[in-house]
This record gives structure tokens, C-alpha cells and sequence, in this order.
């Protein structure tokens, strides 16, 4: 079973259990040699922001769930963490949210000459990615995108944190 395939199979078995806690699987990723490790990046089902506590939960969750159905074999290191603020872009509905932010991003292929694109995320459509560039606007097909990630700026920080006080508010 290929990388990707087994990622997949790994976020389907995780998933529904993270969901029924309030969570939500942003990423699954595997990396690593001999003793590789299985990243589960995961969000707040209302947005706000992931705690330590709830890092904690879905790690014995997620080791739980995995120690049963055994996906992987041989030993590994489970990680769990919250995308942070210059989160990657992974699901169409990211590319929607974050319309307005600042991007990066690379693809498979290269469009208009080139792979590395930066530049305000517009949004997504029909399965297109569309980023203002200096030089105008392009669109990059969803499934050609192989990393994109918000880029760390003022305007991202501030939305952040009125964010966060927002949840703060309404936890009170």
C-alpha cells in the first residue's frame, strides 16, 4: 500500500472518532526511515484555538484507534499538532477560508512557466485555485498543488488573535 493510500486509510479510520471529540483532521502525513512518523494535524470543529489538553486527547485517541485496526507495521512515533498559524493549505474548503491571506504555493507542474507561486489567496472554484500575483492572477488546479501554506504576515496575526479572543469570549 502506498504512502498516500495508507494515509488516506489511516485519516478514514481516525476521523470519525476525532470528529464525534469536536476535532477535525486538517492532515496525515508519514514520514520518516526506519521508525517513521505519523503526523495527525488537527483543528477545533469552531475554530478555535488547540490546546495542549487537546493535543493530549486526540494523541490517546488516535494511539488507541491505531493500536487496534494496526495499519502500520513495526514501530513508529505518533505526533499530533494544531496547523499553527502559517498553516498548510490542504482541503478545498482551507483554499475558501483563507481567501484574503497571503499564500505560497508549489505544484506538481509547472503552469505559466513556472511552480512557485506567492501572492493573495482569492479562493477556490470549481476545483481551480485562483492566487493574485504581482503580475495578475492565476488559477492552479486543486489536485496539481503539492504544498501551500499561509505566510506568516501582520494582517494574518491580527486575524488570528481576533479570533482567539472571540472562542475566549464565548467559552466564558
Amino acid at each position: 500500500m502506498g504512502g498516500s493510500e495508507l494515509q488516506h486509510r489511516i485519516e478514514r479510520l481516525l476521523a470519525p472518532s476525532l470528529e464525534a471529540m469536536g476535532y477535525e483532521i486538517v492532515r496525515v502525513q508519514l514520514s520518516g526511515g526506519r521508525v517513521p512518523t505519523l503526523q495527525v494535524m488537527a483543528e477545533r470543529t469552531g475554530g478555535a484555538p488547540v490546546t495542549l489538553d487537546d493535543c493530549t486527547a486526540i494523541s490517546r485517541t488516535a494511539s488507541t484507534l491505531l493500536d487496534v485496526e494496526d495499519p502500520l507495521q513495526g514501530s513508529y512515533t505518533l505526533e499530533v499538532s494544531s496547523p499553527g498559524i502559517d498553516r498548510p493549505l490542504v482541503r478545498a474548503k482551507d483554499f475558501e477560508r483563507f481567501a484574503g491571506f497571503e499564500v505560497r504555493a508549489e505544484t506538481a507542474v509547472p503552469f505559466d512557466g513556472r511552480r512557485r507561486f506567492r501572492g493573495r489567496l482569492l479562493g477556490i472554484a470549481e476545483g481551480m485555485v485562483r492566487i493574485a500575483l504581482p503580475e495578475g492572477s492565476v488559477s492552479l488546479p486543486l489536485d496539481a498543488i503539492l504544498t501551500a501554506r499561509l505566510v506568516l504576515t501582520d494582517e494574518l496575526l491580527a486575524a488570528t488573535q481576533a479570533q482567539e479572543r472571540a472562542a475566549n469570549e464565548r467559552r466564558r
